[in-house]
């Protein structure tokens, strides 16, 4: 790699005696694992620059899966994220560490990942950066789902009506019942703009991204979310 990258530290394990492995996510190479040599050592200038939510400049070398850090500069303070917003902090963190492929540039991502963070350290309610992230995140994997017609007929969506979401087509509408799959009109026109007005609709989306996101999640339960079950 030319060059420094605008980076942020998604998680980071102890290896050898003082050095650490980071997974971090890099604005121009995606999701990249870095061996960082020393940086647990008394004397390393690293040691409090490589955390989570740390606006980082990195530069790194080699080849293969684990890449070798060369430099590191942060750029800021870490974002203040504390209580839910540092446990919607980690939860993201999971989430790009599971469904983002190694090495490979996910840049509008970066720069939602960055607008999220954000807004967690400014709002009280984490809830509309974590579904709008996501609604984001799903789109640049490609995820395409037409919120604003429906699948069966293609008629634009009617705010008193029901549909159900039916995965590889869309939304149905339907007087069928389901707690999961059911969202209404006004539902779909708030994920369409990704604008959440009222608690009703951020459920909504919850519910949908929970459904959009399993695929690439995986069966394994994240951890991030065991933090809110614990309070």
């Amino acid at each position: 790699m030319d060059g420094f990258q605008r980076s942020f530290v998604l998680h980071s394990r102890p290896y050898s005696e003082t050095s650490l492995i980071l997974d971090v996510f890099s604005e121009g190479e995606g999701r990249v694992s870095l061996l960082a040599k020393g940086a647990r050592g008394k004397r390393s200038a690293l040691k409090g620059a490589l955390q989570p939510f740390t606006p980082l400049l990195l530069k790194w070398g080699g080849r293969g899966e684990l890449r070798t850090l060369r430099s590191a500069e942060a750029t800021g303070l870490a974002l203040p994220l504390s209580g839910n917003a540092l446990y919607s902090g980690f939860y993201l963190n999971e989430v790009l560490m599971r469904v983002l492929e190694p090495q490979t540039p996910y840049p509008t991502v970066f720069l939602d990942y960055v607008t999220a963070l954000t807004q967690l350290a400014r709002y009280n309610n984490p809830e509309p950066a974590l579904r709008r992230f996501e609604l984001a995140l799903l789109e640049a994997l490609g995820y395409g789902v037409d919120f604003l017609h429906c699948a069966g007929s293609g008629d634009p969506i009617d705010d008193n009506m029901t549909y159900l979401f039916r995965e590889q087509q869309g939304f149905v509408a339907s007087l069928m019942k389901s707690q999961q799959r059911q969202f209404t009109g006004h539902d779909l026109r708030a994920l369409a703009t990704r604008q959440f007005d009222t608690s009703d609709q951020l459920r909504a989306a919850k519910r949908f991204t929970r459904i959009a996101l399993k695929p690439y999640l995986g069966p394994k339960p994240l951890k991030s979310r065991e933090l809110f079950r614990r309070k």
